[in-house]
């Protein structure tokens, strides 16, 4: 009998040559390295080195986050990636009313330079590659990278590492938007440009269906949402006089990682085919790196577990073994406790260690695209491709990305994939161990990490210091060069420059995005909605 994968389409108990029948393996598969890329972005992919292994991590003040960072440091990590706490990613202060409760919670409060030279303290951004989950106010976060790395003598060409500035999935996933559509893909094409002068090895941006794949997404309407997005940003930056392989091979991506590895392996080898060709036909790139879907993974928070949260670990690996089978150039593995509180000393570096494992103790880096030729997963690879291209159409149908978030329509596709989730976990057809099936009767007590309370009060009597000492006088006067840019010609004034000397003269986070609040005005989701 028949199963369906987790994007609705049939999985066959055997596959064979008749599942590929008129199948080109030329046209769809070629050389690992080589245009359509299905097979990996690099000729020798973990042959040569293996993913750099990120582990994400941010809570409480900059002071714990950084002690954090050089623990994972020192356990093998070759990577940081920043969470910061809800009030830093929607452009609010510590100190601000609408911060309070939830300062430093879900990842580390970052008011000012002065919290994010604490953040960076010790750790050589020479030498480190530092991705930043960060959307809406990446600008501000990516400049205040910089000015701690130029305290630090490291030239912005010597700075490596990704903002995820992806905020288009924000109106369609996740909710930590500020600005409405329109200025926040003029503030995307300010960071692209700026980049591509000054820090010209970091990545602009991570296009992210990671977001919708834990707001419920299959992995089908993961790759389609997120490569429409990606198209309207390239777009975007075409509009603003860019040439596409000026900024396209500065572009990345980030998708989860869930427990059905021959999907997912597909779907990641569909997304980088179809990308290829869309670069290459639609918008005539030239240079070869403009044509590679090259990726960070997340294995899938969401399908973590409260209950027997050690049954986690085992999850972890499954998934983090299928990104890697699936070719991505980058992992974060999440930690076993996730689900029930920020993770542990000990739970992070044992998420650390299963990458570690799965790259130094298998074989699975001994060769390229391992799964390549295989009857299911190169049929799984065309049927997953084949329903992306489907959505991805609809979404120009109605107009492009921007508009089809306008409509309503990748939010309504996402919460019908949810429900039908939710029922199939309800009703036993999905087996989740230790929730629906293989229960404990008592589960064994768990002491879980938590955040000092007290942190909102140090942040704001940091605030308070840092109004009395600044000049103030710089301050209004850099703000007010940045509501003038913002004001001005998106072709000719990069709010950028201005963003910089206002952060410079320790301006907050909070101040910053409120000059472009006065000006851009904030989003308010439609009734569509």
């Amino acid at each position: 009998m028949a199963r369906e994968s987790e994007s609705g389409l049939p999985i066959e108990p055997v596959y064979g040559p008749a599942a590929l029948e008129g199948w080109d393996p030329e046209q769809k598969l070629g050389e690992p390295g080589r245009y359509p890329f299905t097979r990996g972005v690099y000729p020798s992919m973990y042959t040569g080195r293996p993913w750099t292994m990120r582990q994400y991590a941010g809570f409480g003040t900059a002071t714990e986050s950084n002690a954090r960072y050089k623990q994972l440091i020192a356990n093998g990590t070759m990577g940081l990636s920043v969470a910061f706490d809800l009030p830093t990613q929607m452009g609010h202060d510590s100190d601000a009313p609408i911060a309070s409760g939830e300062v430093g919670k879900v990842g580390v409060a970052i008011d000012s330079i002065d919290d994010m030279r604490v953040l960076f303290g010790g750790i050589p951004l020479d030498k480190v590659s530092t991705s930043m989950t960060i959307n809406a106010p990446a600008a501000l976060l990516l400049l205040m990278y910089q000015l701690v790395g130029e305290e630090q003598g490291v030239a912005a060409e010597q700075l490596t590492g990704t903002i995820q500035n992806d905020v288009l999935k924000e109106y369609i996933a996740r909710g930590t938007y500020i600005f409405p559509p329109k200025p926040s893909l003029r503030l995307i094409a300010d960071i692209f440009k700026y980049c591509k002068a000054e820090i010209p090895k970091w990545n602009t941006i991570s296009i992210s269906g990671y977001h919708m794949a834990e707001a419920g997404a299959s992995p089908a309407q993961e790759i389609a949402f997120t490569l429409a997005d990606g198209i309207e940003y390239v777009r975007t930056a075409v509009a603003a006089g860019m040439d596409v392989d000026d900024f396209a091979p500065r572009l990345s991506f980030f998708f989860v990682a869930r427990t059905t590895i021959l999907e997912e392996v597909a779907k990641f080898r569909a997304a980088r085919r179809i990308w290829a060709r869309v670069m290459k036909e639609e918008f005539g790139a030239k240079n070869p790196k403009s044509l590679m879907l090259r990726f960070h993974t997340q294995t899938a928070g969401v399908q973590l577990t409260a209950q027997q949260p050690e049954v986690n670990l085992v999850r972890v690996a499954v998934q983090g073994l299928g990104a890697v089978l699936g070719g991505t150039q980058s992992l974060h593995t999440n930690s076993f406790d996730e689900a029930i509180a920020l993770p542990t000393d000990k739970s992070a570096r044992l998420a650390l260690r299963t990458q570690q494992v799965l790259a130094y103790e298998t074989d699975v880096t001994a060769t390229v695209d391992p799964f390549a030729g295989s009857y299911v997963v190169e049929k799984m690879t065309d049927d997953v491709e084949a329903a992306a291209l489907e959505l991805m159409d609809k979404v120009e149908e109605l107009g492009g990305a921007v508009s089809a978030i306008e409509h309503g329509f990748q939010k309504s596709e996402i919460e019908r994939s949810a429900y039908r989730i939710a029922q199939e976990t309800d009703s036993g057809e999905r087996v989740v161990v230790g929730v629906n099936r293989f229960q404990l009767d008592e589960e064994e007590p768990y002491e879980p990490l938590r955040v000092d309370p007290a942190i909102e009060a140090q942040q704001a009597e940091r605030l308070a210091k840092l109004r009395a000492e600044r000049d103030q006088e710089a301050v209004d006067a850099a703000l007010a060069a940045l509501k003038k840019a913002a004001e001005g010609d998106a072709d000719t004034d990069n709010v950028l420059y201005p963003m910089k000397d206002a952060l410079r003269a320790r301006a907050t986070v909070g101040e910053v995005c409120n000059a472009l609040r006065e000006v851009w005005g904030t989003y308010v989701p439609s009734d569509a909605f």
